[in-house]
């Protein structure tokens, strides 16, 4: 489990390619505090450490996961989100997230708004049941608050911390972004209306 609190912003550093993919990311976590086998969330996307190197750690993503999350598109030296799991007695900062994304959509437009910056991101038809305005929503594994929904699209407002010590601040429109729904409220919504989770 995450919170969606970035505490890091790696650095793509290589990928290798074959039966699954392999992307080492630079990181300033300490890696001797990082066991082989951790989980470590990557843009939103739960991945498991398997080697360390430096100041990098190498994960291995299957080909299932670069088809449902943007990781097929990534390319060196881009910036990753990172966090590392909640533990018992941490502060839950964001809220809770799983890191099994859940659908992959993009900026439809973005608008500066004094200091912070406004984004429109489009809402796949069969997550829409699952926002809320004013709940949250995880966006490259960024706990977010929803200004408003509506049909097609959902509105955030980003402050310039957020855009600062994310990749957000790098965000234009047509750039394809992981989304997570907020769990409590896919839960919520098999109690209460189990025809969203058919659909999702």
């Amino acid at each position: 489990m995450f919170t969606g609190i970035i505490t890091d912003l790696g650095t793509l550093k290589s990928i290798v390619s074959g039966s699954s993919t392999r992307f080492e990311i630079a990181t300033a976590y300490d890696l001797a505090t990082v066991a082989i086998g951790a989980s470590i969330a990557c843009a939103g996307v739960c991945l498991t450490v398997i080697e360390r190197s430096g100041d990098s750690f190498i994960v291995e993503v299957s080909n299932e996961t670069i088809a449902r999350t943007t990781l097929g598109g990534w390319r060196t030296g881009q910036r990753i989100n990172l966090e590392r799991p909640l533990r018992a007695g941490d502060e839950l900062g964001g809220h809770i997230v799983t890191g099994h994304v859940d659908a992959v959509s993009e900026v439809i437009e973005r608008t500066p708004d004094g200091a912070s910056v406004r984004f429109r991101f489009a809402v796949p038809a069969e997550l829409a049941g699952f926002i809320a305005s004013k709940g949250s929503i995880t966006i490259d594994g960024v706990s977010l608050t929803v200004n408003e929904v509506e049909e097609g699209y959902l509105g955030v407002n980003l402050i310039p911390h957020t855009l600062e010590v994310t990749s957000l601040g790098a965000l234009e429109a047509g750039t394809r972004v992981n989304f997570e729904v907020d769990l409590v409220a896919r839960y919520l919504a098999r109690l209460i209306r189990p025809e969203l989770m058919r659909a999702a």
